[in-house]
């Protein structure tokens, strides 16, 4: 006759679960290439409206302006260039949205998994400075270099006589004529504008992911909800900081060299065209950035679960 079998004791139960109310964490590997991923489609579906924006941006007061808003841009930029000119700039920005999005989203989750409680959960204020983190560490190893080529690919097509052919033709001529510091035009401006908004997404998703979940912080995440966080957390950027994206957008143009530094620019600006300048391509920018974050997010989210599945790290 076969022995009873032994009841597993609670402890023993416990062990192979995973503790109640524990948050489960992301590994960086994962986060890196769910971001690379979710950065490349993105940005296909989204550059017209950061194309439209660029160019409001670049049209100074100061000088009789070329567009009288979007509608007009749009019309402008279709009649002398067709519909693919919405997409000038787009392989520049492509080849950088993919290692852009990985080293945001690869930082975050790295430092985040570093400053969560023992529950592992995040609050709020350490989403913050993990945003904030990831979008200093994104500005210096991909956003700038990658903005200043797109910013002067878009303003050279405003040129009668576009001298740059294509990326790698870009790339080259801008590295022979001002050596590599030229690719790094308006870094304080991109690392203050990336840093600051890169803090206030994670801050805003951090906070609404925190209220949805409440007391279950493995609660799954509907893609509708996750996307539209993304959208408010997105347009909580727009608002917060479009001054330094103008600022940013001038130190990277072709016309940069009228200004000795950042801090010069925003002056000049101001007392040129006034305080509304600050909020130039606002509009085209909101949609651009709502969509994109959204998108990001969701996408993002995805992979990840994903990868769960046939990637296992715990």
């Amino acid at each position: 006759m076969a022995a009873p079998r032994t009841p597993r004791s609670p402890r023993t139960l416990a062990a192979a679960a995973p503790a109640p109310g524990k948050a489960k964490l992301t590994h960086p590997g994962k986060a890196i290439l769910a971001g690379g991923l979710a950065g490349g489609i993105e940005i296909c579906i989204t550059f017209p409206t950061e194309y439209v924006k660029t160019q409001l941006q670049l049209d100074e007061r100061s000088h009789p302006p070329r567009y009288r808003g979007i509608g007009d841009c749009v019309r402008q930029t279709v009649r002398s260039h067709g519909v693919l000119g919405l997409y000038r700039g787009l392989s520049s920005l492509l080849y950088g949205s993919i290692p852009k999005a990985a080293v945001r989203f690869g930082m975050f989750e790295f430092l985040s998994n570093h400053m969560r409680d023992p529950q592992g959960r995040l609050d709020s204020t350490r989403g913050l400075l993990c945003g904030l983190g990831a979008g200093v560490a994104e500005a210096v190893v991909v956003v700038c270099p990658m903005e200043t080529i797109k910013v002067k690919f878009i303003h050279d097509q405003t040129s009668s006589k576009p001298k740059y052919k294509g990326f790698f033709h870009g790339v080259r001529e801008i590295v022979r004529e001002q050596g590599l510091k030229g690719t790094y035009q308006g870094l304080t401006a991109t690392v203050l504008k990336q840093g600051s908004n890169q803090a206030i997404r994670f801050f805003v998703m951090t906070s609404l992911r925190n209220w949805y979940r409440g007391d279950n912080p493995n609660k799954p995440m509907n893609p509708l909800v996750t996307g539209v966080f993304g959208a408010i957390a997105g347009a909580a950027s727009v608002f917060g900081n479009t001054p330094l994206d103008v600022i940013k957008t001038r130190m990277q143009g072709l016309e940069a060299h009228k200004y000795r530094n950042t801090w010069d620019c925003g002056l000049q600006i101001l007392r040129n065209e006034g305080l509304r300048a600050f909020y130039k391509g606002t509009v085209p920018r909101l949609g651009r950035v709502c969509l994109d974050v959204a998108i990001v997010f969701v996408i993002y989210d995805e992979v990840v679960k994903l990868l769960n599945k046939v990637w296992k790290t715990d």
